[in-house]
Order: structure tokens, then C-alpha cells, then sequence
């Protein structure tokens, strides 16, 4: 009837949505009905994902299709976790948290061994359900005989001879070929227990784990057939965003594409998220290797393989020789290292190489004969290892080889598409001596659309969430979509619980960071932030040698700890939030940016250091230049600042910075209750700066919410801003700090 509740709200576990949110939820709703995908910008608290979930969960429900909600983030795996359950205690719903085989395996196989076991274990069970089927039938006969009918002895006598085949089969595969202890329980026990349990509420992997280690069973397998035609499934992007893992996942779904309506969270992940999903690279290594098993197959397509993949090693080889600068080699460490190869009128350097290197009847038809034997090759290596004379399945290293050289020559010119070599020094007991140099060949994609474009338009429909996917363009533009439903809402906490503060110390571009009098104001300006906070301080800086730089030059009173790069950073947050009035110094772009919270007393004042524009390598300005060639327009773009500057800096280097800047700024004030001061410490962030340096100034990236709230000061004022601020909040413990 007229001025009934949405229907959606039966998936919506609380009392009553927030306004703003039930405003969304009902743009959703709508946008679902007409199949459009929806960009969702909501700052915290704006109850995001209960806005997406309720009209995805009820639009499916009443379209026989499957929601798949997804992050790269693990605490919001959590969080997901969480809401399913509430919305679970309301309305009947069949859920399902699915993490890859790596993270779920009973006895630690790879996934090609997974496989092999797993086929070769069907055929086991397979033959022992023939067999029983055959013994019933037997005994079926046996009686038919013996009451006297000769049709049913002559059918009997085949029936025991099939099943004497059958002996030797099993036998056969249970004393000579591998199979899976676990999988098999699957096939053969009762599992109707497991999935009453597992659909009565929304099981995590580490629930499911635990059930079936103590059942013997292989929880992920039974996840797999327990996905088909559920109504909402969580899951990691790679589900999503690997083309590869995308299509057995729908597979295991029941659904086509159409049939599904995903929910991206932090969804100014994807681009990056995607790129990476698009990678391909191939080692030296793996080219050595490719060698050895040619040399070693009985077979004239071997010769052709040595031939080409030989010529594409020593061309490997002669592009990173080349590209070395003087003394780069020596620098080289453990980790890989990029040398440009790509040139601007010709083919990359690795390309010319092997060109050059390469003698014979053609490359192409080369290739294409090594293809051919390498897959025979794996056909080999995954029968030997079903049939028990192999411990382990092999991998094909030549079809690993022959396939990326082909993807090589094919692509690596193509728009968008980047080639890079690098290389890294071996380790102690890998094919090379320790230390030596080897390379890596590698098709980095630059615009992500290429992987996304595809995807989106194949749903049903995505709703795309973050608290900083603004401006909308750019992101329609580098993930490929065709005109989305937007919606933005920002902070909707009470606005007098929190401050922004711009601070006007001089504007921290990399050749001023060593400046003397330029770090004397930036740690003043620190130390003020630290003593006028009661509590916790987050400071965020462009890099983790920034970090470390304030960190030793800082002088405060309280605890001060210290994030390093390539280290846990749990167990420092965790020691960071127990403690009252430290400091954490980290860097904007490592795992504490985004994604984590800070709630209440763990953190009160949240500082960003600097505008932290990523490293400028070679990468970048190859994402630059195709952003540029894809979406600039002949005239110079008109949202920029500066006539020379298109769509390449804005859309690669500037949007990404402030929303990695914003996602910081979003650590602290996570709910109603909450308060705190956010911190831009630099001249940059200032309203006079689009007019003192106009092509340097950043706030204008800002949403115009965002915009006005920010409070410009001195860095010498800073300190009476927040002494004022916190006093409002009665946040003081005793007397306040003295300026």
C-alpha cells in the first residue's frame, strides 16, 4: 500500500536507517532495477555497506541472482562478516565467506597438486561406486539364477568379470597413485551436518577450517559446492579481478555473469588492484629451466624451442647489460629493480634484441611448435602424477616460457600496455651464485580498464563504495564504466567534534626536505601537534625515510614508535593504541593509511606531513603517458591547472595522493561520539596557495565539503587551535598545556 516500508528494509538489521542512508539505499535500489552500476562515495560513518547490501540482498532475491561483496582490506572482511550476521538474525539469508585453497589446504599442496589429487580421488570414488552399483546388480543376477534363469547367469558372469576389472582399478590407484584423504571423505561421507551448520549463520574460513580439519573433510571443496546459488558470498577482488579465478568463480557460483550483482568496497583500490591482476612476467629463471626440459625431451619441436626461447634469454640478458647506467649494477639488491627499456619511435630494447638474435625459419612458427609440445608436455607431467610415478606435480616450465614470449612479441608495443625489464641478485641455494644478477621480463598494463571494462559490463550490476572515490569522472574513466549512478555523501558526524587544519609551513617539495630551517618549522609544528593532544598522535609522512627523519628529530614527552617498511604492522598498532599520549610515525602509503581504524582514545590527532606524491619512476610516467594518450583531448585538459598539464598527472599522480591523503585524514572521528584534529602540514593544503603557487596548490582536489572546513594557520597558531578545540571537548585531564 501507499507509504509502506521498501521492501529492502526486511535486509536491514537496525531499527531505522540514517536518513542520508536511507536516501541511498532507495538511489541504489533503482539504479539495480535498471542494471546500472553505482558509484558510492560515503564518508565514515554514512553506514555504506548496509546501504549497498539491503537493496543488492533484495533486488537478488527477487531476481534469482547472487550478491558478491568484496575488499582487499581483511578488517573489513571482518566488518562484512559482522553485518551478514545481523542481517542473518532478521531474515533468513545463505551466506558464504570464501578465501583461496592456500589458506584453507589440510596438507599444504600447491594448487596443480590440489588438482591432481583431487581428479584422481573422483576417479577413486567413481570406480567404488561403479563397483558397488555392479555388486548389487550381481546379487540381483545370483538370485535370478538360482531361480533357474540362464539369461541371468550369462549377465551375471560379465557382471563379475566388470567387477573384477574394477578390483584391479582400485587397487591400483590406492597402492600406486596419490590421493587426498580429506576429498575423499567429502565424496563419500554424509556432509548434509556440514551444510545445515554451515548455512544456520555466516561461517568465516577459519570456522570452516576448524570444522572440517575435526570431520576430516576439505573445507574448501565443500565451500565450492556449497557457493552454488547462495545469496550473498564475500570474497577478496582477486576472485573478481583475476580473469582466470573470475571464471571458475561464477562456475562455482551456478550464475553467468548477468546474474550477479557485486559490491566493491574501498573501491579506489580497484584500479590498482586491477592493474596488478593484469601483470605477467617471466624470470630468467624460468627461461633456464624451460631450457633444461627441452634439452631433456625426446622430441624434434625441441629444437625449435631451444632455438626461440634461447634467442629471448640472451636478449633478456643483453637488454638489462645494456640498460645499466655507470654503477647501477653494484647497487642492485634482493629486491627487483627496473631498468627502462621502452622507447618512444621504436620497439623496447628486449624486442630489438631478440629480433636481432633470432635466426631460423620464424620465430612465430617456432613458438608455435613449442607450444604444442609443452602442452603435451604438462598432458605427461599431470598423468604421471595421477598415476602415482611422480611424488609431485610438475609444472610445465616451457609452457610457461613459449606463452609469455608469444604474449611478448604480441603486446608489448600495444597502447596501454608498458614492457619493463628488471633485475634483482640471486639468493643462497637458487639456480645462480649467490649474488649474481638475473632478470625478469615483464607486460605492465598501465590503464585498468582493460581488466575492469569487461567485468562491468558483464554484471548485472556493481555498486563501486569508498570514502574517496570523488572526482566521479576520473573513475569512470580508468575503470570503463558506462555511465553510473553517483552519489556522494560526506562526514555525518556533528561537525563541531572535529577539526581541520591547514598549516602554512613552507611547501615541502623533495629539494627542500633537507633544508635546515624547513625541518626546524615542520618539527616545531609536530611538537605543538603532540603537546596540545590528549592522547594519541598518527603522523603520516611521504615516505618511511621522512618517517624516520621526525621521528629521531622530534622532541616530546611521551611513548614514540616507529613503522619501517617490510614489517608487520599489527603488533606496533596494537602497542600504539594500548599506550596513551605516543606518536606513531609511519608513511601515507603503507598498511596503516586506510582500512585500519582508530577509535576513541587511540588516536586524537591525525598529522599528514608533506603532500605525499608517490615516487616518480619510470612506471608512473609510462601510466602518465597512456592516461594522457586515453583521455586527454587535443587542447589541453580544462580541469587542470596548468596549460601544459592533461589528463596523465591528474588522473596518475595528483587525484591518487589526495585520496590516499583524505583516506588518512579519515583515521580519526570514526563515530558519533568520537572527536579529534586532522592536521595538512604544509603550505599546499592553504586557501593562498592557489594563489602564491597555483601549480602546486592541492586543496582544490579536495571535495568542496572537505573544502570548508579546512582552517588555515601558522604553523605559531597551530598549537592554540587545538589548545581551543580540545578545551571545547573538555578532552583535558587536569589543566590544559600551557602555550
Amino acid at each position: 500500500m501507499a507509504g509502506s516500508a521498501p521492501e529492502y528494509l526486511r535486509f536491514f538489521p537496525y531499527e531505522e536507517p540514517y536518513d542520508h542512508q536511507a536516501e541511498a539505499m532507495a538511489t541504489i535500489d533503482a539504479a539495480l532495477g535498471g542494471g546500472r552500476n553505482i558509484l558510492f562515495e560515503g564518508a565514515t560513518g554514512t553506514g555504506k555497506t548496509l546501504a549497498a547490501l539491503a537493496p543488492a540482498l533484495e533486488h537478488a532475491r527477487e531476481t534469482g541472482k547472487t550478491v558478491v561483496i568484496t575488499t582487499n582490506v581483511h578488517q573489513q572482511m571482518r566488518q562484512f562478516v559482522r553485518e551478514a550476521r545481523a542481517i542473518t538474525r532478521q531474515e533468513r539469508l545463505r551466506a558464504v565467506v570464501f578465501q583461496g585453497k592456500a589458506s584453507m589446504c589440510h596438507i599444504d599442496v600447491g594448487y596443480e597438486e590440489c588438482q591432481a589429487l583431487r581428479d584422481t580421488t573422483r576417479e577413486l570414488v567413481d570406480a567404488e561406486e561403479d563397483r558397488a552399483d555392479l555388486e548389487a546388480r550381481e546379487s540381483d543376477l545370483l538370485a535370478e539364477s538360482q531361480a533357474g534363469s540362464s539369461e541371468a547367469v550369462d549377465a551375471r558372469s560379465a557382471v563379475v568379470e566388470e567387477i573384477d576389472a574394477l578390483d584391479e582399478e582400485i587397487a591400483e590407484i590406492r597402492e600406486e597413485r596419490a590421493t587426498c584423504d580429506y576429498y575423499y571423505r567429502n565424496r563419500t561421507a554424509d556432509t548434509d551436518d556440514f551444510y545445515a551448520w554451515l548455512y544456520d549463520n555466516v561461517r568465516t574460513p577459519e570456522d570452516v577450517y576448524g570444522y572440517a580439519e575435526a570431520a576430516g573433510l576439505c573445507g574448501y571443496e565443500l565451500l565450492k559446492e556449497g557457493m552454488d546459488g547462495v545469496d550473498l558470498v564475500v570474497c577478496n577482488y582477486h576472485h573478481l579481478l583475476d580473469p582466470t579465478i573470475r571464471e571458475q568463480f561464477f562456475r562455482w557460483l551456478g550464475r553467468d555473469p548477468a546474474d550477479v550483482i557485486a559490491v566493491f568496497d574501498e573501491a579506489h583500490n580497484v584500479a590498482d588492484a586491477a592493474r596488478d591482476h593484469a601483470r605477467r612476467t617471466l624470470t630468467e629463471t624460468t627461461l633456464a629451466a624451460a631450457l633444461d626440459e627441452l634439452e631433456g625431451a625426446d622430441d624434434p619441436r625441441s629444437e625449435a624451442g631451444l632455438n626461440v626461447l634461447g634467442t629471448f634469454r640472451d636478449a633478456l640478458a643483453t637488454a638489462y647489460e645494456e640498460a645499466f647506467e655507470f654503477g647501477e649494477r653494484e647497487r642492485v639488491g634482493d629486491d627487483w629493480h627496473d631498468l627502462a627499456i621502452d622507447n618512444d619511435d621504436a620497439r623496447d630494447d628486449l624486442t630489438l634484441a631478440f629480433l636481432r638474435g633470432y635466426s631460423g625459419p620464424g620465430f612465430r612458427e617456432e613458438l608455435d611448435r613449442a607450444l604444442e609440445l609443452a602442452r603435451e608436455l604438462d598432458s605427461q607431467y599431470e598423468e604421471a602424477y595421477k598415476s602415482g610415478e611422480s611424488a609431485t606435480r610438475q609444472e610445465c616450465q616451457t609452457l610457461q616460457a613459449a606463452a609469455f614470449v608469444e604474449s611478448w612479441v604480441d603486446e608489448s608495443a600495444a597502447e596501454g600496455q608498458y614492457p619493463v625489464v628488471s633485475v634483482r641478485r640471486a639468493e643462497e641455494g637458487s639456480r645462480y651464485d649467490a649474488g649474481e644478477v638475473y632478470g625478469r621480463a615483464e607486460l605492465y598494463t598501465c590503464i585498468p580498464s582493460s581488466v575492469t571494462a569487461g567485468l562491468f559490463a558483464d554484471l548485472h550490476a556493481s555498486v563501486l563504495m569508498s570514502a574517496t572515490l570523488r572526482p566521479f569522472d576520473v573513475t569512470e574513466d580508468v575503470l570503463g564504466l558506462d555511465d553510473p549512478e553517483t552519489l556522494a555523501y560526506g562526514p555525518q558526524f556533528p561537525a563541531e567534534r572535529r577539526r581541520t587544519y591547514a598549516v602554512e609551513t613552507p611547501a615541502l617539495f623533495a629539494s627542500r626536505r633537507d633544508d635546515p630551517a624547513v625541518q626546524a618549522t615542520v618539527a616545531g609544528a609536530l611538537e605543538d601537534a603532540v603537546r596540545f593532544t590528549p592522547g594519541n598522535v598518527l603522523a603520516f609522512f611521504p615516505s618511511y625515510a621522512e618517517a624516520e627523519r621526525y621521528h629521531d628529530r622530534v622532541t616530546v614527552d611521551g611513548p614514540t614508535y616507529l613503522d619501517e617498511p617490510a614489517t608487520g604492522a599489527t603488533e606496533l598498532r596494537e602497542a600504539f593504541t594500548d599506550d596513551d599520549g605516543a606518536v606513531l610515525y609511519t608513511s601515507l602509503w603503507g598498511t596503516l593509511a586506510e582500512g585500519v581504524s582508530f577509535d576513541g582514545d587511540d588516536a586524537r590527532t591525525v598529522v599528514v606531513v608533506g603532500v605525499p606524491y608517490p615516487h616518480l619512476d619510470d612506471r608512473m610516467e609510462a601510466v602518465q603517458a597512456a592516461y594522457d594518450a586515453a583521455f586527454s583531448d587535443d587542447e589541453a585538459d580544462p580541469r587542470a591547472r596548468r596549460s601544459d598539464e592533461g589528463a596523465g598527472w591528474r588522473y596518475a599522480v595528483e587525484i591518487p595522493t589526495v585520496r590516499k591523503t583524505r583516506q588518512a585524514l579519515g583515521r580519526v572521528v570514526r563515530s558519533p561520539e568520537d572527536f579529534g584534529a586532522r592536521v595538512l602540514l604544509d603550505g599546499r593544503y592553504t586557501e593562498s596557495a592557489a594563489v602564491e603557487m597555483p601549480d602546486y596548490a592541492v586543496r582544490g582536489t579536495f571535495p568542496p565539503e572537505e573544502r570548508r572546513e579546512m582552517v588555515d594557520v601558522t604553523p605559531e597558531k597551530l598549537k592554540f587551535g587545538l589548545l581551543n578545540f580540545y578545551q571545547d571537548m573538555a578532552a583535558y585531564d587536569g589543566d590544559p598545556p600551557t602555550p
